[in-house]
């Protein structure tokens, strides 16, 4: 194999999980289809299975991809604002509405055996100052608020805002009793 083929076959797993967001962002989970996938890269179906066994493969590999940007996006946010559980709160809501459907796909699922995760709640994990109850209390509250809206489960003319607000008060007014 040439050092170019060799680039190249070290870099199509990487393009199918690009195409694979692309077609999901763009479509919706019902278009992630292994054809549609390899249609979308270029190649014969049966080729994808040389780089990954089946399509939970890809769905595992597109939610480690979401969890390390979510942790990228809550690093920045604790960065700008330290212990800022209101920074975090307002990050992971405009990430996960910028990509609902990897997100949906993503926290709808067993999230998969890799440090992507805990990256992702270590900011939180500190803003509540230590206290791991009190952490997945608040990611609870983020998480489902997220999930709520993204489905359209909320009433016509709610104020989301202000249940939001709502929301990161009660976890900014200090250790619970």
């Amino acid at each position: 194999m040439t050092d170019l083929a060799t680039a190249r076959a070290a870099g199509r797993p990487r393009q199918i999980i690009a195409a694979a967001r692309v077609l999901l962002e763009a479509e919706g989970p019902e278009a992630l289809t292994m054809r549609r996938l390899a249609d979308r890269v270029g190649v014969k179906a049966p080729s994808l299975y040389k780089h990954f066994p089946d399509k939970s493969s890809v769905v595992a590999a597109l939610a480690t991809e979401m969890l390390r940007e979510t942790a990228g996006v809550l690093a920045a946010a604790e960065a700008a604002a330290p212990g800022s559980f209101s920074a975090l709160a307002t990050a992971y809501r405009t990430y996960a509405l910028a990509h609902p459907h990897l997100y949906l796909l993503t926290m709808g699922r067993t999230l998969p055996a890799t440090g992507a995760a805990d990256a992702a709640a270590a900011p939180l994990f500190r803003a509540a100052g230590g206290d791991e109850d009190r952490a997945r209390a608040a990611w609870a509250f983020a998480h489902g608020m997220v999930v709520l809206e993204l489905n359209g489960r909320f009433p016509p003319g709610a104020d989301l805002s202000a249940a939001w607000e709502a929301g990161i008060a009660a976890f900014t007014a200090g250790p619970a009793g």
